[in-house]
């Protein structure tokens, strides 16, 4: 008998199921360990957010609900606002489509509104 077979099922799965799962994730423990939120902070607004009516019974959607706590928390500790998360993710969205397939995505490659200026700091 080998080694992995005495492993849970599903050990050497994804943890995440997509990159900006982890990526999500890895900016909590980092703002966190930066002291902007404690933990019963963050455990109290994601919380808040898996138990909203819209909320996936399955979970699928658990991620999504982490990054809206994170979201809520940035804009209740004045990092960012909404506004401020929209315009990124817009300047994101619009980067993605100009970088050719296989290449990094990076913000300076936005040819939209704002392109060129300076982003909101997180």
């Amino acid at each position: 008998m080998s080694w992995r077979e005495d492993l849970p099922a599903g050990f050497d799965e994804p943890v995440f199921a997509e990159p900006w799962q982890a990526e999500a994730f890895a900016m909590t423990v980092a703002l966190h360990d930066k002291g902007l939120f404690s933990w019963s902070e963050w455990a109290d607004a994601l919380s808040a957010e898996v138990k909203r009516p819209d909320a996936a019974a399955d979970g699928h959607d658990y991620y999504e609900h982490w990054l809206a706590a994170l979201e809520c928390l940035l804009s209740a500790k004045g990092v960012a606002g909404r506004s401020d998360v929209d315009r990124l993710a817009a300047a994101w969205e619009r980067a993605a489509h100009a970088t050719p397939h296989g290449k990094p995505i990076l913000l300076e490659n936005d040819p939209g509104p704002g392109a060129g200026r300076g982003r909101p700091g997180v």
